[in-house]
């Protein structure tokens, strides 16, 4: 069975989106997976399609009713991990991202509003996840990132295995730079060494630079990377 992205949104026209392009594109084309949206409007009790209602103890925005909610994650149906888009989720990581695409599928809750009555989250046992600290207006743009996250580790999607083995995480460490034709580009030179024909002083700088620039850029991650050193891991 291919994997499965099932998507609850109130704007189930913003998908695909770019999932309809490139490698992402290719693949669900090709089926290597599937999307599934789910209208949570579909699932309102009124003839307005009514999903949200005032919050209790004054405040502004509307938040997202459980029973409506509820009612849409039942009968969703869907496979995997059901997971909320908030910026008050666990960061998404790489590791992360791998265990979701190993898994069959996943179910993503696209917010609105100010948020989601919090009942039906401890209910259904929603993990939250979050891209970053910052605001969308809405989930799915954090969806669509998660899903192609997810799709491009699939087997088949991306040609090259080496590809993924090498790119910024895969090792705890952001990746090293890329350089390509012209050798000389408006007076900047290609490192020598990456012209040298000398696969293991290649490697060897690749490393260097790609330990320097998590070091500069991403103190937390080259604090993991260093304790996981220290504790004997590989290199």
């Amino acid at each position: 069975m291919s994997w499965l992205a099932s998507v609850l949104t109130i704007f189930p026209e913003m998908l695909p989106g770019p999932l309809a392009h490139s490698l992402a594109g290719k693949a669900l084309e090709a089926g290597l997976w599937h999307l599934e949206t789910v209208d949570i409007r579909d699932f309102a009790r009124d003839k307005h399609r009514s999903v949200d209602d005032a919050p209790f103890g004054g405040g502004p925005g509307m938040v997202l009713r459980p029973d409506v909610l509820d009612a849409a994650i039942a009968g969703a149906g869907g496979v995997g991990p059901l997971i909320h888009l908030s910026p008050r989720g666990r960061p998404l990581d790489q590791q992360r991202v791998r265990e979701l695409a190993a898994a069959p599928g996943v179910r993503l809750i696209c917010g609105r509003f100010e948020g989601v009555d919090e009942r039906v989250l401890e209910a259904r046992s929603v993990e939250e996840v979050s891209l970053g600290d910052f605001v969308l207006s809405g989930g799915e743009p954090a969806a669509i990132a998660l899903i192609d996250a997810c799709v491009r580790l699939l087997p088949g999607v991306v040609g090259c295995a080496e590809t993924l083995a090498e790119e910024s995480f895969a090792e705890g460490l952001l990746e090293y730079p890329h350089y390509t034709r012209p050798q000389v580009w408006q007076g900047r030179a290609v490192p020598e060494v990456l012209v040298s024909g000398d696969h293991g002083k290649i490697r060897a700088w690749r490393r260097s630079e790609a330990e320097r620039l998590t070091r500069e850029r991403r103190p937390d991650l080259w604090q993991r990377y260093s304790a996981r050193l220290a504790a004997g891991g590989k290199r």
